[in-house]
């Protein structure tokens, strides 16, 4: 089947030379790969390998996915509007076009950024042009190789279980080269079936995130920074944010400034990791700023790094999230601003000091499944109450944070803002950054959290994980690290176990394939496949009297839990 499925791609993909050349000359494995299993749709749309094939990101497994999302949308109103953006990665500007001919040829009317913009202005135009559904071009911090489908609906969130159940049950029945309708995309335009997304729009979106300054009568001249977009769509829009919020001492990174779907500066283009940073770090060597930070490439996460005595010390994402969350509960109750009964929410991968934080400021605070669309449901169902004004910040451990809900995807404008903010409004008291977290982790106590991602490509990849995932549950192992299991969670059954009492209770959360194990002296463990990538992924949430005690505990914990896996 694979290879008869092949010969047709050679006889029937020749829109796109670069897919004709490929196929010419595929070995048998790599037909194999790229061939064996359709790409799949999913609440996170499509994510792989640039390439010829369908388990690869191609204009016509694009093409697939929008003829199912074109029936969709007009399976729930007669006249359909979806917006679109892209990123700087390679054919993303081919396939945002090619989604759009497709959704005009199909009786939808089509919204389309004229150039590269963030996740977070997709969510944005959504809603704000009442479109029904969404999608952007992107594969957010992948390397180069890699390019994705981003869906969304009405409200601005990934597309939801049923809505993307609907759309891969009409891909399953699409011919992929005769099934997908088209039309010429200057043809649509004239024809009014396409129009370019307006600057009111970017506007009125550029407004909202300015809204959501926590100290807006601060000074934030005196701030120095050093900012990348790592070759992405953050540089306009993040640029422009700081410059409206009085942030005048703005230094870019001249190497990873120009979009570029290459990423030469930046091969895995990830503002988790410091050599995303190698470039911005030698500049900090002149410039000397009080802050560096970087965004993805799709501009819906940030990472940063301050001055650390000769050094420079990168945060992670968790760091951030409990800073942010600190900051926020902090002056908003100084200044009268902070709502009752308010309300944040995390990721259940997500460090567990927050808990103690919002606790102390009577602020809810909310775990949801690892998913930004998750948090999204929340800020919906408080807004559906009349109760929107509750909702203070969502924020997970992969650098996503979003403050208010105009939006509902991460926001690395908002995040980036707000991390400037803070930095300044802490430098006027003379700390910076790494005092404000140790004063945080004194005041609560050590929780210190790493996270490891192993690597599983292909046919053969994905069979490793569904092993690994399967024996941890045949095999429940009752200690880690010579420190008793307390209580397992297996969230693909929705049931948690308390190995003392022996008593089962019901995880209130959609079923998802992730593992938990509770120890005896608070800390966690979380194992679960990603979503997006070829990977199994372990998440250690270490707690400690004192930071020695709880760094080392983290490292032992995590070389115990990858043995675990197997790795």
């Amino acid at each position: 089947m694979v290879f008869e499925t092949y010969k047709i791609w050679k006889e029937k993909a020749i829109e796109d030379n670069d897919l004709f050349s490929e196929l010419s000359s595929m070995t048998e494995e790599q037909i194999s790969d790229a061939f064996y299993k359709d790409l799949e749709f999913g609440t996170a749309g499509l994510r792989g390998v640039i390439g010829a094939g369908t388990n690869r990101m191609n204009i016509y497994t694009v093409g697939k996915a929008t003829q199912g999302l074109a029936a969709y949308v007009n399976s729930i109103t007669d006249n359909g509007k979806v917006a679109i953006a892209y990123d700087s990665r390679i054919k993303s500007d081919v396939f945002a076009k090619r989604t759009a001919e497709i959704l005009a040829a199909n009786g939808v009317k089509v919204y389309i950024y004229r150039e590269l913009a963030p996740v977070p202005m997709l969510s944005f135009a959504v809603r704000y042009l009442k479109c029904d559904a969404g999608v952007v071009i992107t594969a957010s911090h992948n390397p180069a190789k890699y390019n994705g489908y981003k869906a969304y609906g009405p409200d601005g969130s990934q597309l939801s279980p049923e809505a993307s159940d609907y759309v891969l049950d009409i891909m399953n029945k699409v011919d992929i080269f005769d099934g997908v309708k088209s039309m010429d995309f200057d043809t649509a335009l004239s024809q009014g079936k396409i129009e370019y997304i307006g600057e009111d729009v970017i506007e009125s979106y550029l407004k909202e995130v300015k809204k959501c300054r926590i100290n807006p009568d601060l000074d934030l001249s005196n701030l120095n920074v050093i900012y990348s977009p790592l070759h992405g769509s953050g540089n306009k829009p993040v640029r422009e944010i700081l410059k409206r919020i009085g942030v005048t001492n703005v230094t870019v990174v001249k190497e990873q400034e120009v979009p570029d779907g290459n990423f030469p500066t930046a091969p895995y283009p990830n503002p988790e990791i410091k050599e995303a940073f190698n470039c911005a770090l030698e500049l900090a060597k002149t410039v000397k700023p009080d802050l560096l930070f970087a965004t993805d490439p799709d501009c819906d996460r940030v990472g940063i790094a301050v001055p650390c005595g000769n050094d420079y010390r990168l945060f992670t994402g968790n760091e951030v999230g409990v800073m942010l969350l600190e900051y926020i509960l902090k002056c908003k109750k100084a200044n009268g601003t902070l709502p009752k009964n308010s309300v944040a929410v995390k990721t259940i991968v997500t460090t567990e000091i927050c808990k103690k934080i919002a606790a102390d400021y009577g602020c809810e605070m909310r775990d949801v499944l690892t998913g930004f669309k998750f948090i999204g449901e929340q800020i919906a169902l408080l807004e559906k109450g009349n109760e929107a004004d509750r909702y203070i910040l969502g924020f997970e451990e992969s650098y996503g944070y979003l403050s208010r809900g105009y939006v509902r995807d991460k926001d690395g404008v908002n995040a980036s803002m707000l991390i400037c903010e803070m930095t300044a409004y802490y430098k006027s008291q003379g700390k910076d950054l790494i005092a404000v977290l140790d004063d945080i982790y004194k005041k609560y106590g050590y929780c210190l959290c790493v996270q490891k991602s192993f690597a599983c490509e292909g046919q053969s990849g994905m069979a490793k994980i569904a092993g690994i995932m399967q024996s941890l549950r045949d095999n429940t192992p009752k200690e880690i690290c010579g420190i008793d299991v307390l209580e397992f969670k297996d969230y693909k059954a929705s049931v948690g176990v308390d190995f003392e009492t022996k008593e089962e209770t019901v995880i209130n959360l959609p079923k998802a394939d992730v593992l938990s194990f509770g120890l005896k002296d608070g800390s966690t463990i979380i194992v679960r496949p990603s979503g997006t990538e070829p990977k199994i992924k372990i998440y250690v949430n270490a707690v400690g009297g004192t930071e020695c005690e709880a760094d080392k505990k983290r490292s032992d914990l995590l070389q115990s839990g990858s043995k675990l896996l197997g790795f």
